[in-house]
């Protein structure tokens, strides 16, 4: 090697040890530690079975005194402490579930009387919906009683909280992901306690109240939701419409009543972030009552001397904060944005830094260890994102001089105004960067002018809007009310024009095929190395940024999907789009298929149906290179079938054993849920939502599955297969 090269490599490798012991140093890894936590609760959450709770203590254990052992060594260290912390994530999230372990339904049950206590009612634009503590069941035939159920009712039908009901219900196991990759309804409900989910038939019949119900949790609910439902109703009778929805959901978190033009208008123009109480909320209820104490406290004398009007005002706000927290219905989201403005404003009390990574990182471990499952939910990881890159952002300095050359009230006016607008534009552009990868896999769902809506509407909001609601619940108990919920209005209807005319914009509404969960977490680990890292090792995130956002475009789209009950099925035509084979007037299901394929079609296009032929013994479709997919009804359509068809998808057990045809039944899906056909180019890959080796509590197979130990795919891949079906192979 010439000495040239040598020197700039050793150079290099110098600068290159320097940089990683600056990161390394003592008080650079704390930071960390949640994010290794997380990790280890995404590892609880991708293995093949529940782990063994005394097994995950002892490795946990093992790992801190590995870390303790190594303290004098920082390389060695920071290596432990991570294994650490993974080791400690990964405990916590087994414990979690086990403490929480609970029965789920396995079986429909299509009508079965039941009565329990209402623990939950939420009001919806069609309907309203409960959830109940189940105290008798009487459904013979099922295989497990869930000690919770969801249940929807009539609109206006809702008992309220703390009610004893008794009524009929058809009910269902927790529904299963409607497509391989797709949100995990049954974990969801599973870490909500909630068992099985259905519909009241007929009317619902209230039972008298017992004095074994007035146990303190369910009279605070009882407390809290009559508070909720009495603002929520005053709210309502001074403003009409979606704008009195929203000014409830901004106020009690009663958010299901927005019709669905406006939701969908405020996601378009990525506004929703105002409809859902988050850490915005929660900063600007506690910012305003600060400067409002503190304003008061300034102008009485006699405490302005020697008293700390500072840290009185952070505790008038802490509690302010905290009212909030429980009027909102202290939801996770919720109650992770109190956490981290309650540590904000401790740190005010103690006189400590406030806005820190350190901060964040505090805020992180408390969510994940009193709600583990909150890592794998969009909120959290949109709001921590967001967040951190605001938290970096505001650490890196001002995107302005510090100094002012003229003192002059006209200048400093002019460049207060210049400095709030650029901090507003910045603060949106970054937080919407941030946010996009987590959005566009969730949702599938991109905001091209969401900086533009945000800088638009958010000054009105914060000046406006939220004021004038803090001023409504205030003064609502002496009925000097209703003139701040009009004020409060207007802010609203200027929210809503601008949402409905950044939707309006050409290109507005962004849609992001799905993807799998390597290149979100590629992307995120780019983040976290661009906004929390110091020296110029964190512009390597931004290449690891861009090669997840390839990864993700680059996705291969599937040819096939599979509903999991078998009903709805769907295929890439030759348009190159789904087109529906057959479908059960599932319609939640294909809007999710479509959304999922970044389609902007309904479920009811009559495109969608297009090149498929239907008659009462089966529906035929074909792909784009002329291939048949086939769905018989029938014995005889499935005999004529067996002869032509590259894939057949049936809702019953398939009983020929000779078809040259791939053959999805109903013992395939049984097993694995919803699926995913993929063509390679010389075989289709199967994915399956449900691997079928894994179990865990949440996940459920039909009453009828074969065992772990059967061939699963034994009915899918026909010995003598035809050369368009062959190799039929587990994926995913």
């Amino acid at each position: 090697m010439p000495d040239g090269l040598a020197r700039l490599a050793r150079r290099l490798r110098g600068l290159l040890r320097e940089w990683i012991s600056a990161e390394i140093a003592p008080g650079r890894l704390m930071p960390w530690v949640p994010v290794a936590l997380g990790i280890g609760i995404l590892f609880y959450f991708e293995v093949g079975g529940e782990p063994a709770a005394s097994a995950t203590i002892a490795a946990a254990i093992g790992c801190i005194l590995l870390a303790f052992a190594a303290r004098r060594r920082p390389f060695g260290f920071a290596a432990a402490t991570a294994l650490a912390s993974v080791a400690v994530g990964f405990s916590i999230a087994t414990l979690h579930t086990l403490l929480l372990d609970h029965p789920v339904l396995q079986n429909v049950i299509w009508s079965t009387p039941l009565s329990g206590v209402v623990e939950l009612r939420e009001e919806r634009e069609r309907s309203d919906r409960i959830v109940v503590r189940v105290e008798s069941f009487a459904a013979p035939h099922a295989t497990s009683v869930p000690e919770r159920i969801r249940v929807a009712v009539r609109k206006g039908s809702a008992p309220p909280i703390g009610s004893i009901v008794e009524l009929k219900a058809h009910l269902s196991p927790p529904l299963s992901p409607v497509r391989p990759g797709g949100y995990d309804f049954a974990r969801d409900m599973y870490f909500q306690r909630i068992g099985a989910s259905g519909y009241a038939l007929g009317a619902i019949k209230a039972l008298p109240p017992r004095a074994s119900e007035s146990g303190y949790r369910l009279r605070y609910a009882m407390i809290i939701e009559n508070l909720r439902g009495s603002i929520d109703k005053r709210i309502r009778s001074v403003i009409s419409g979606d704008d009195g929805s929203i000014a409830s959901a901004l106020i009690t978190g009663k958010r299901d009543a927005i019709s669905a033009p406006v939701n969908e208008a405020m996601y378009a123009s990525s506004l929703a972030h105002v409809l859902s109480i988050s850490g915005y909320h929660m900063a600007v209820v506690a910012g305003i009552v600060f400067f409002v104490f503190r304003a008061i406290f300034a102008f009485i004398p006699t405490l302005t001397d020697g008293h700390p009007i500072k840290k009185w005002a952070a505790f008038s706000a802490l509690v302010a904060a905290t009212f909030y927290l429980l009027l909102s219905g202290a939801e996770v989201a919720t109650q992770r944005s109190f956490i981290m403005v309650a540590i904000v404003l401790i740190g005010v009390i103690l006189n400590r830094p406030t806005l820190t990574f350190r901060t964040l990182a505090v805020a992180a471990l408390a969510v994940m260890v009193l709600s583990p499952q909150a890592v794998v939910h969009p909120s959290f990881q949109m709001s921590f994102a967001a967040t951190l890159a605001l938290v970096a952002m505001y650490q890196n300095g001002p995107l302005w001089g510090a100094g002012d050359r003229d003192d002059s009230i006209g200048v400093r006016v002019a460049l207060w105004g210049v400095r709030e607008v650029i901090g507003l534009v910045a603060a949106s552009l970054v937080a919407g960067l941030a946010t996009t990868p987590y959005a566009a896999y969730h949702f599938h769902r991109l905001a091209p002018y969401g900086v533009l809506a945000n800088l638009l509407a958010m000054p009105i909001v914060s000046a406006v809007v939220m004021p004038m609601g803090i001023l409504g619940v205030a003064t609502m108990p002496f009925g000097f009310d209703a003139v701040f919920w009009k004020i409060m209005a207007e802010g609203i209807e200027w929210m809503n024009g601008v949402a409905l005319w950044v939707t309006s914009l050409p290109g507005a509404i962004g849609r992001m095929h799905a993807f799998g969960t390597g290149p979100l977490l590629l992307g995120t680990a780019g983040l976290l190395i661009v906004c929390m890292l110091r020296t110029p090792l964190r512009w390597s995130g931004t290449i690891i940024i861009l090669a997840a956002t390839c990864w993700a475009l680059l996705t291969p789209m599937p040819d096939v999907l599979i509903a999991p009950d078998g009903s709805t099925v769907a295929f890439r035509g030759s348009d190159g789009r789904l087109t529906l084979l057959h479908g059960d007037r599932d319609d939640f299901v294909l809007k999710e298929w479509l959304a999922a394929d970044a389609d902007p079609r309904k479920p009811d296009d009559p495109a969608l149906r297009k090149n498929v032929s239907c008659d009462a013994i089966g529906c035929v479709g074909r792909f784009a290179d002329g291939r048949i997919v086939a769905m018989p009804f029938s014995a005889e359509a499935l005999a004529e079938d067996c002869t032509r068809a590259s894939i057949i998808i049936s809702q019953r057990e398939a009983a020929s054993s000779a078809c040259r045809a791939v053959v999805i039944d109903r013992r395939v899906w049984r097993e694995t849920g919803a699926l995913s056909l993929r063509w390679t180019g010389e075989r289709f890959a199967l994915i399956p939502a449900l691997d079928p080796s894994i179990e865990r509590p949440w996940t459920r197979r039909l009453s009828g599955s074969q065992s772990k130990e059967s061939p699963l795919f034994a009915r899918a891949v026909p010995a003598d297969a035809n050369p368009h079906a062959s190799d039929l192979r587990n994926d995913d």
